[in-house]
């Protein structure tokens, strides 16, 4: 991802079936291989930066049972990075659920399947309906993020180091060896997908990048707090000697009109909206402890216009607007969803990356 990109674009959530779209529509995202496999090259000839998937191990119910389908990323990355030649592609990992031995070994094996495209997205994890299949009790919060740190010094000490002990709260190990070290004597790069306090602490002392995904929407208020909580971030990891790139999240669904990408997202995500597993999602995350009952409606309806980020939705020209707009904010990249990651595909190389580039935005290819 070190290219002239000023804002990086990328995937975000193809690994799992409908993608961010928690939508009845027949034509809603399968995250088949033989899919994951055409978005990735699609987006690998087009020049898109990378492909950014969900950690994800159990649907939400449903009709559809919402990302029910989804492959396990590290191995995913592995099969991509076979098959394409140019974009980055990042494995999601849970901490609790990897060991750092064997994680460092996968991710190397990737590593050098891509000649260095691999990426690590570090997460804690949050599920605890997920965590219950692996007989896995929750940890609270700031021990979630102790555990992450001895994880991610044993996990950099493996790439770099051999024989050698390592000895902590959570993890003792003994004569530790691998072979080979990552691709180009140089780390993968790491990000961490946090909201919290404790999250956002780990990322500044040990990520290349943060991945955050709050509710955005293109009101003043909210692109005020966006520019804000980007140059807090930033501000912070200086303070630490250090620099972090900041990413987020989006939507874009382009048509011809707005009026056409409105009538269709509406379509999606209010008439075809999967209500059951919306519910089941809110439940799991805990949102509504607290919300008013008359309030559920208004936060059920926007969890099913996809849930995080910024929803880009309108004509050509709008959305490169909203992009660029999003870029000014300090952002490096977004990781963007689509109703269906290929056949939606060709707005970016007829429509969107043009425009971009005429904005200065992207380097042509």
């Amino acid at each position: 991802m070190q290219n002239d990109n000023t804002l990086k674009i990328g995937f975000f959530g193809q690994n799992c079936s409908s993608g961010r779209y928690i939508t009845l529509a027949k034509e809603r995202w399968s995250a088949s291989w033989d899919d994951n496999l055409r978005a990735a090259q699609l987006a690998d000839e087009a020049g898109l930066d990378f492909l950014l998937p969900i950690g994800r191990w159990k649907g939400y119910g449903g009709s559809t049972d919402y990302a029910g389908t989804s492959f396990e990323t590290i191995t995913w990355a592995t099969g991509l990075l076979a098959a394409t030649k140019r974009i980055n592609v990042f494995g999601t990992v849970h901490v609790p659920l990897f060991h750092p031995v064997i994680a460092a070994k996968q991710m190397v094996t990737a590593d050098h399947v891509g000649h260095g495209r691999f990426g690590l997205n570090i997460v804690a994890g949050w599920n605890e309906d997920e965590f219950g299949m692996f007989g896995i009790e929750q940890k609270d919060h700031t021990t979630r993020y102790e555990q992450a740190q001895e994880w991610i010094d044993a996990l950099k000490r493996t790439w770099s180091e051999n024989d050698f002990d390592f000895k902590g709260s959570f993890y003792d190990l003994e004569g530790v060896r691998a072979k080979p070290k990552p691709w180009g004597d140089s780390n993968p790069l790491i990000m961490n997908a946090a909201v919290s306090d404790d999250g956002r602490d780990f990322a500044l002392r040990n990520c290349d990048a943060l991945f955050t995904a709050p509710n955005l929407g293109f009101d003043d208020a909210s692109l005020d707090r966006a520019r804000r909580e980007v140059a807090s971030l930033k501000s912070a990891a200086n303070e630490l000697g250090r620099d972090i790139d900041v990413y987020t999240n989006g939507t874009v669904l382009c048509r011809p009109t707005r009026k056409e990408a409105e009538d269709y997202h509406h379509y999606l995500c209010v008439e075809q909206a999967d209500w059951d597993a919306i519910d089941n999602m809110l439940r799991m995350r805990g949102r509504l402890k607290g919300v008013p009952p008359e309030e559920h409606q208004q936060l059920r309806l926007r969890y099913a216009a996809t849930s995080g980020g910024f929803a880009c939705i309108g004509s050509p020209d709008e959305i490169a607007d909203q992009l660029e707009l999003i870029s000014s904010l300090g952002f490096t990249g977004i990781g963007m969803t689509s109703p269906h990651y290929v056949d939606e595909f060709h707005y970016y190389p007829e429509e969107l990356l043009p425009r971009l580039e005429r904005k200065g935005l992207r380097s042509a290819r």
